[in-house]
């Protein structure tokens, strides 16, 4: 997760602005829109005002079961004896997870107003984990023995709810972290929050993930499009889109998603593919491909196991190319290891590709007022545009000091499985693009490493 302008109009009820009358500012206001900023304010005005007002009085909202933000009126509880965990997702719920059963406690700040913030407001309604639920428990704690192979959204989200209740992680909620650096007066880390308040710990694990912020690309053109234009953290369903031709820019996992669930809602899907890509089959055989994967990895080098996949996928889905679906010249699993990116496996957009109900395109030259204009001179209209463009991370924007453990695009310098720890008490979680099983042993890790510090520090 994935992870957005002469009309720009976002699917809910919160934001409904024409931007024909403000071609020339249609750029900064999208770029200024907080995507994450929870769902329930009612207009792009009040979300910029209340924004202030959230973190003054910090009010609890009916999905706010645990403690909220000291106001600023009150100390700071300066230092913390245990960790500090940085977000409240999947992640940051596994290394407290793991920080408790090993008998050491842990302040969990998290910006929005519960857990799992992402997988709440910011996932599309048909979402199911794309590998078994074998795969993505998080630690000490299976999934329910009645959720399916492969568990909805809101079945994943009632798990995570939980897996905090079971350990007792209250996170602080509308937490909003502005700014981490190391404090060498205390030997300790500095966690400054956007009400001003200051917290301090020996230890800080970055658990904000990859999917932290989405991206929004630079379009020749885009501002002066009269349609609305989305990103895919907005999309919840094609219900409304039903009737229209919609452009789906990105061919990822989301984008193969969002042009599907279109196709199910009667919409008109046009899917832009500018680079080469992978689909593999979600299974093989009835055995998952992923799973697959791991087990002959244990027994045979990686080219091997890419060639053996590549041939599955040749008979299970037929040769991609032939509908515009390029497969690049590294295998599946070595481009995963080398450049992070993942591949994209088919739940069901391929037969609507093969069938012409997703129609595939090259790359955009220019969006008009009405359309788009293609690489290859070909030009279509479009009724709304969907960004499945992706997601960053956001650590460079408040993270001061992680030069030891994070690069310059906000993800470990070192590779998985070895990109969890810098220097000074400094940690990772959830950045392994290994999903939530990388997560999950990256939790163990860390929590194993502060437990022996602890050990030494405490009577």
């Amino acid at each position: 997760m994935d992870s957005l302008l002469a009309s720009f109009l976002v699917p809910q009820p919160h934001f409904s602005l024409s931007l024909s009358l403000y071609q020339s500012t249609a750029l900064s206001v999208l770029a200024s829109y907080n995507f994450f900023k929870p769902p329930s304010a009612p207009s792009l005005q009040i979300i910029i005002t209340m924004k202030h007002e959230d973190q003054k009085t910090m009010q609890l909202s009916p999905d706010m079961t645990s403690p909220q933000l000291p106001p600023t009126n009150k100390p700071s509880p300066a230092w913390q004896e245990g960790p500090i965990i940085i977000g409240a997702g999947p992640s940051g719920l596994a290394v407290a997870a793991c920080l408790t059963s090993v008998g050491i406690p842990s302040t969990v700040l998290e910006r929005n107003r519960c857990i799992a913030s992402l997988w709440k407001h910011y996932t599309y309604d048909r979402l199911k984990l794309h590998l078994p639920k074998s795969f993505c428990e998080l630690p000490l704690m299976g999934f329910p023995e009645h959720f399916p192979k492969y568990p909805t959204k809101d079945q994943f989200i009632s798990y995570m709810e939980e897996y905090a209740v079971k350990f007792g992680i209250e996170p602080w909620f509308c937490a909003d972290v502005v700014q981490v650096h190391y404090d060498e007066s205390i030997e300790g880390w500095l966690v400054c929050l956007s009400n001003g308040d200051e917290l301090a710990s020996k230890w800080v694990i970055v658990a904000t993930g990859e999917n932290a912020e989405p991206v929004l690309p630079k379009i020749n053109g885009l501002e002066m499009f009269e349609g609305r234009v989305i990103h895919t953290c907005r999309y919840k369903s094609g219900k409304p889109f039903e009737g229209e031709k919609v452009l789906v820019i990105g061919c990822g996992n989301s984008g193969m998603e969002v042009s599907l669930d279109l196709c199910w809602h009667n919409a008109i899907p046009s899917m832009v593919v500018r680079n080469t890509v992978h689909v593999l089959p979600r299974e093989i055989f009835g055995f998952s491909t992923f799973g697959v994967a791991m087990a002959l990895l244990k027994r045979m080098p990686v080219k091997l196991v890419d060639k053996f996949l590549l041939s599955m996928s040749n008979v299970i889905l037929g040769d991609t190319d032939k509908w515009g679906l390029r497969r690049p010249k590294i295998g599946p699993i070595e481009l995963k290891n080398h450049a992070g990116k993942t591949p994209v496996l088919d739940v069901g957009a391929l037969a609507q590709i093969k069938s012409g109900r997703i129609k595939v395109v090259g790359g955009v030259k220019e969006i008009t007022k009405d359309g788009a204009k293609f690489m290859d001179g070909s030009e279509e209209r479009f009724e709304s545009i969907i960004l499945a463009t992706g997601y960053r991370s956001s650590v460079p924007s408040w993270l001061k000091d992680g030069g030891s453990l994070f690069a310059n695009d906000g993800l470990p310098k070192t590779p998985f499985p070895n990109g969890w720890k810098g220097e000074k008490g400094l940690y990772s979680v959830g950045f392994t693009k290994r999903g939530l099983l990388g997560s999950s042993m990256d939790a163990m890790k860390i929590a194993n490493d502060v437990h022996l510090q602890w050990s030494q520090l405490t009577p």
